[in-house]
């Protein structure tokens, strides 16, 4: 019975014969003219009837790396065959540094270029040098220097291994040496490769036909009639397609976005301030002591020009510089030291946002008022994997003659249910300018660990006194790199600065 197939499956089907009967992949492709994905998916459905067999194998592909296009571009032998033929014709044993100088490395490299000459039996150890080996024979190719140039030889200097090859242990040996030296980089492929089954054998002994298929109605057509005759493409949805990369507002420019509108839509409104920042507004205002360790010059950016500010008016700062020695009128013993006003004037690069809410809660302390600040802060961090000397921070102030701590904690979790975090939890903390103080923890749907992201309190009376505020103050500040970090499961917050293209373009639109 002679069997009618589509255009694309009759293609498949008749270019595997005309082979023998196996066919990989890439060849059907290239010989067919149909696209990667169509031509898988007639694979597959062959192989689900039956006519087919579908095996995958992993192999290598070789490329030059930087010192390996050096190498090729000089025309040059291997190091230690260098050495091998310095050593040969002294013959009389060379110490490294003689080594070094012979091959024109430096001190770092000839202890593996050493190592490397008595592996492959160029040379005897004699004390801590080395001397030419009578069983040596510079004539014979060594296997890494064969595979280097058939790399070379290979077209636009990129070599595939075959199955064989690179499965070989001695070979990945081989791969792994010049890896670590620089010279090749190396990437695994998968092959698939399509067999006739006898099943197939035996559909294509009862012959098979090319049925045309419509995919596109015409108004000639319609006029027509034609299409009452006419066979229509049937259309498969669940078939990979070419993926689509629309422009897109980069992962953390988009957690910074959402947060603005999360604190919106709560009824905040949004306050900005300056990167550069007085002592006094950062520290001083929020009754950090003058000798906190956090004011340091290694935990705290100071700028140089200009290296004063102007203080605010003479009442407001002999408030604070009383708030600070005794209590003033808080009702607080202070923190029992010299005020210096000069300490005051130092100019820094805002350690937090914090210093533009306490800024705006002087600047007018009527309340009610909900307000927030979104921004760059910046500390001098060892770079590692959580911390950056500059990164994003989101801080607001509540002032409500009726706010509480429950109403802080409220506030919250609201806003981390909008940022997509339905468990958000509280542990009791400590921070010079609240009391009482909270950390705040989230953890995604299914997730095991907790991720802390900020520290939030009740603004102490040292703070909220001296700017003439009478009624409790809720304050918080929350990190938005790392909660882009939980977001999108990071574990290294660098991630979020580095062009790493292909995260960029996978990264989804929506969550």
């Amino acid at each position: 019975m002679v069997r009618q197939l589509t255009t694309n499956a009759y293609k498949v089907l008749k270019q595997l014969e005309a082979q023998g009967g196996r066919l990989g992949m890439e060849a059907v492709v290239a010989q067919t003219g149909i696209d990667q994905s169509q031509a898988m998916a007639v694979a597959t459905a062959f192989a689900q009837d039956g006519w087919i067999e579908i095996t995958e194998e992993i192999r290598l592909e070789l490329s030059l790396d930087e010192e390996g296009l050096a190498f090729v571009k000089s025309g040059a032998s291997l190091l230690e065959r260098r050495a091998a033929e310095a050593l040969r014709q002294k013959a009389q044993p060379m110490t490294p540094v003689e080594l070094a100088e012979a091959t024109g490395s430096d001190a770092q490299a000839i202890g593996k270029i050493m190592r490397s000459l008595t592996a492959k039996g160029y040379a005897e150890r004699a004390g801590k040098s080395l001397v030419w080996s009578s069983a040596a024979d510079l004539d014979i190719r060594q296997p890494d220097e064969i595979l280097l140039d058939r790399l070379t030889r290979s077209p636009e200097s990129c070599l595939l291994l075959d199955a064989s090859e690179s499965n070989d242990e001695a070979v990945q040996e081989i791969i792994k040496g010049l890896r670590s030296r620089g010279y090749l980089r190396s990437k695994e492929r998968k092959f698939r490769e399509i067999r006739l089954t006898q099943i197939g054998k035996d559909v294509l002994s009862d012959g098979i036909e090319e049925r045309v298929e419509i995919n596109q109605l015409t108004e000639a057509m319609l006029l027509s009639g034609a299409w009452r005759k006419a066979s229509f493409r049937s259309y498969d949805v669940t078939l990979a397609t070419a993926p689509v990369r629309p422009g897109k507002m980069h992962p953390l420019r988009r957690v910074l976005e959402e947060t603005r509108r999360a604190f919106l839509n709560l009824g905040f409104a949004e306050i900005r301030g300056p990167y550069v920042e007085s002592a006094f507004w950062d520290f001083d205002a929020l009754f950090q002591p003058q000798d906190h360790p956090a004011r340091e010059m290694q935990d705290t950016f100071y700028c140089a020009r200009p290296n004063q500010f102007e203080l605010p008016d003479e009442a407001l700062v002999e408030t604070i510089r009383r708030t600070h020695e005794d209590g003033g009128q808080t009702g607080s013993t202070g923190w029992r030291y010299k005020w210096s006003a000069q300490k005051a004037r130092q100019v820094v690069l805002r350690t937090h946002t914090t210093a533009v809410t306490v800024a705006a809660c002087h600047k007018n302390p009527q309340p009610p008022q909900k307000i927030f600040c979104v921004g760059r802060v910046f500390r001098r961090e060892t770079i590692d994997w959580k911390h950056l000397p500059e990164f994003h921070q989101v801080d607001g102030v509540i002032i409500d003659k009726d706010a509480s701590f429950a109403s802080l904690l409220g506030t919250l979790t609201a806003f981390y249910k909008q940022m997509g975090f339905d468990e958000v939890k509280f542990r009791p903390d400590f921070f010079p300018y609240t009391e009482p103080s909270v950390g705040v923890f989230v953890r995604l749907p299914g997730a095991k660990d907790w991720f802390e992201l900020g520290g939030a309190g009740v603004f102490r009376p040292e703070v909220v006194q001296p700017a003439g505020v009478d009624v409790p103050v809720l304050a918080w500040g929350l990190g938005l790199e790392r909660l882009a970090m939980v977001r999108y499961q990071l574990e290294d917050i660098r991630q979020l600065y580095l062009s790493q293209l292909d995260w960029l373009k996978e990264s989804a639109l929506s969550r």
